[in-house]
C-alpha cells in the first residue's frame, strides 16, 4: 500500500545532497509510521545533481529544456535516501545510494522533441530513463533503478538483512 507523507519538503536544508535525501525519507517514513506504528514504512527520497547543484522538477517548457541543455554530454549524480521505520519496534535504518548517469550531447531539436512529449515535467531532472528520456542516457555507472527512483536491490538486502522478508522454498 502507498500512504504519502504530508512532510513539508520545502524546509528541509542540507550541505551535501546525499544528507538532504537521507533525512527527508526518514521525515517521510517517520510521519507514516505515526498512522500504522505496528508496520515497517519504507519512505524515499531522489535528487539529481550537476555540478554541486540539485536540479529539481522543471516548471515549464523553457526550464525543462535549460536543465536539459546542462545535462546534454555531461555526467550527474542521482542520489537516492531510503528509510525503513516500525514505530513500535524503535527501529530505523536509514540508507543512501547515488548513481553516475552520462547524457549524450543532445541537439536543440532532441531537447524541443523531449520537452513536448510532457515526460519531463514530474521528474527530477526533467528526464525519465524508464521512460522515453532512456535515449537521453549514454551510460550508468550503479544502480539503474536508483535512477528511476528507488534503489530496488539495496532495500531490497536491507529487508533480507533485518528479516522483515525472508525466502524459503523454491519459487513454483
Amino acid at each position: 500500500m502507498i500512504y504519502p507523507s504530508s512532510i513539508d519538503e520545502s524546509g528541509v536544508q542540507a550541505q551535501h545532497p546525499e544528507t538532504l535525501v537521507k533525512e527527508l525519507a526518514q521525515r517521510k517514513a517517520e510521519d507514516v509510521t505515526q498512522q500504522y506504528p505496528e508496520a515497517w514504512v519504507l519512505g524515499a527520497d531522489t535528487v539529481v545533481v550537476m555540478e554541486n547543484h540539485i536540479l529539481g522538477k522543471p516548471a515549464s517548457q523553457k526550464e525543462a529544456a535549460a536543465m536539459l541543455r546542462q545535462l546534454s554530454n555531461a555526467e550527474h549524480l542521482v542520489y537516492t535516501g531510503f528509510c525503513l521505520a516500525c514505530k513500535s519496534l524503535q527501529q530505523t535504518v536509514l540508507q543512501s545510494v547515488h548513481t553516475r548517469v552520462q547524457f549524450k550531447a543532445l541537439t536543440e531539436a532532441e531537447i524541443n522533441w523531449y520537452v513536448a512529449t510532457g515526460e519531463p515535467f514530474d521528474k527530477a531532472g526533467g528526464y525519465g530513463i524508464q521512460g522515453i528520456g532512456a535515449f537521453l542516457v549514454r551510460k550508468i555507472t550503479g544502480s539503474y533503478s536508483n535512477v528511476v527512483g528507488l534503489p530496488v536491490c539495496e532495500v531490497f538486502e536491507t529487508l533480507m538483512d533485518l528479516n522483515i522478508i525472508q525466502l524459503e522454498g523454491t519459487p513454483s
